[in-house]
């Protein structure tokens, strides 16, 4: 329940709400659209990305000198987890055609794809299979399946929602494909949300032309993920499956091809040593290294593992400056902080307010537009609701929905988002949700072309680690759509790939190389990476563990 200081302010939103309703349903807008100058000063001033201090130089590597958000730089300049002499490459553990860093949906897709062109291939996973963001993903899918829409239209707004800072070549695959996923995945058994004429439903999202948002309640990204984890577990023979077991460094053989990779028992603190023809990572995003301080909606897994491994061989990375808000992230109740509450609802009509019931920005801008509007509501203008914590939000209104679309309609759309707060005695189809800005995706990643290889040889991208797709700021129902898009042709053309190579003598003399690249860049730290798993740990404490152990007192 709301605390009782918060009454007042809920007061004014429900005083406000019919005013709102006949507005809507009249097709006026409460408040219209921003124009492109309204959006560019408010994300020059508001928005993270453009803080002074959330970006910084990184030292080492591919990108060497390059401005990339400084939590990332981080991470990029870190000492490596392994001795890499300590490793016989020679008697590997295991021999497989593709090597998959990663078990959510974009590493799902690519083995089905491997699978179905007659490859084997190995899924590394860091937790259990599914453990990813593509598992949380709500509202939707975007594809232009629709009579009244095209791939064209919808590539006009990625590359608009970006900033145009896309690769072209890469929205063309994304928008183009789009279709056929829809198709391939309900032939493998996604239940798509339908009208009663049995077409598919679809609702607009945040900056988009054209309402081709397709969903399954808002359950989308699960229902996906299941579909293809029975595809997958049903497949033994053709995919093997190691859960706790992430990749934690890449292999290249003498000819600077990637060859597999050494990976790590998080059970048994073993270390395996996969050959591989192909690898394709598959890692997702970054949300656990909580940049700028960030809530975030995702998994507990989410540290940026990819990146880095794929650095170190010398793969490129683009726009790692560029992080992406979440609109409406929960703040309120605390234990929640930063889950999810889907564009879908906004879709739907609901509408982000200030403390005294006020629309204050259109509620379908894009999302770092929306983000960096609500958080100068709270920061600049004051007008934000602080929780018990200390953390500001605004009100999100979702009884609102109820008006527009007829009773019922929440139950039936969003059914995880009403149990998710009813657990904490907040019936959403009667009071608002109180929302602020959370750290949701990584927008830049590794760089790859449109058949996902980077430009390591053998070493393929697919889904949230790889960068170009989005630009600077993607679009709702974007992320579950390139990981279908792009998972499926890294398994097609890692395939096509492994018909041809030959490997030589397996090799970690590139993480030796880059431990040396360190010292002469003079880069002091004590930071391992990859991550693996994100500490909680409060940083008093941290600090204390790190000089008792450099002194030699803990064993």
């Amino acid at each position: 329940m709301y605390p009782e200081y918060m009454q007042e302010s809920l007061n004014k939103v429900i005083a406000s709400r019919n005013r709102r309703f006949e507005l809507a349903k009249s097709g006026k807008p409460v408040f219209p659209p921003m124009d492109a100058d309204e959006r560019e000063d408010v994300l020059t001033k508001f928005h993270p990305d453009y803080k002074k201090e959330s970006r910084r130089k990184v030292r080492i590597g591919p990108n060497k000198g390059e401005l990339i958000t400084t939590e990332i730089a981080d991470m990029l300049e870190s000492h490596a987890r392994i001795k890499p002499e300590a490793f016989d490459l020679e008697n590997p553990d295991y021999e497989t055609d593709i090597l998959i860093v990663g078990g959510g949906g974009a590493g799902c897709a690519a083995a089905i794809v491997a699978m179905q062109k007659g490859a084997k291939s190995i899924i590394s996973t860091k937790l259990r299979m599914g453990d990813a963001n593509s598992m949380m993903s709500q509202g939707g899918m975007q594809a232009a399946v629709k009579s009244q829409d095209s791939p064209t239209r919808h590539y006009l707004d990625v590359m608009g929602g970006g900033h145009f800072d896309n690769k072209p070549e890469l929205v063309r695959v994304l928008t183009e494909d789009g279709p056929e996923v829809v198709k391939w995945l309900e032939d493998l058994g996604m239940i798509w949300d339908k009208l009663e004429d049995d077409s598919l439903q679809a609702l607009h999202g945040g900056g988009t032309s054209r309402k081709r948002m397709l969903s399954a309640r808002d359950y989308t990204g699960a229902i996906i993920m299941r579909t293809l984890m029975d595809e997958v577990r049903n497949n033994p023979d053709k995919i093997t499956t190691l859960e706790f077991m992430p990749t934690i460094e890449l292999l290249l053989d003498g000819r600077g091809r990637c060859a597999g990779a050494i990976l790590y028992n998080i059970e048994t603190e073993e270390y395996f040593v996969v050959k591989a023809k192909a690898t394709i990572i598959a890692t997702g995003g970054y949300g656990r290294l909580h940049i700028r301080g960030f809530d975030t909606t995702n998994h507990y897994g989410a540290t940026g593992d990819g990146l880095i491994m794929a650095y170190k061989t010398g793969a490129k990375l683009m726009y790692m400056d560029s992080v992406q808000y979440h609109p409406t992230g929960s703040v309120f109740p605390e234990q929640i902080a930063g889950f999810l509450i889907t564009e879908k609802i906004r879709g739907a009509g609901g509408q982000p307010l200030n403390k005294f019931g006020e629309l204050f920005v259109f509620p379908r801008e894009p999302r770092d537009v929306e983000s960096s509007a609500i958080i100068r509501e709270c920061v600049e203008n004051n007008n934000g609701i602080e929780t018990p914590s200390g953390r500001t939000g605004v009100w999100l209104d979702s009884p609102l929905i109820e008006m527009l679309q007829g009773e019922g309609y929440i139950k039936k759309q969003f059914p995880a988002m009403l149990r998710q707060f009813i657990r904490y005695n907040i019936d959403i189809t009667k009071e608002p949700m109180l929302i602020y800005p959370s750290l949701h995706y990584q927008n830049g990643g590794i760089e790859i072309n449109e058949r996902c290889e980077s430009n390591i040889p053998g070493l393929y991208v697919a889904g949230e680690a790889s960068g170009g797709v989005h630009g600077r700021n993607r679009l709702m129902g974007n992320s579950v759509l390139d990981y279908n898009v792009f998972g499926k042709r890294a398994g097609a053309y890692s395939v096509e790939y492994i018909q041809k190579v030959k490997l030589g003598r397996l090799s970690l003399d590139h993480v030796t190389e880059y431990e040396n690249e360190l010292k002469k860049a003079k880069i002091k730290t004590r930071r391992v990476a990859p991550i693996l798993l994100p500490s909680y740990t409060p940083e008093d404490v941290r600090k204390r563990q790190l000089t008792a152990c450099y002194e030699g007192t803990l064993r």
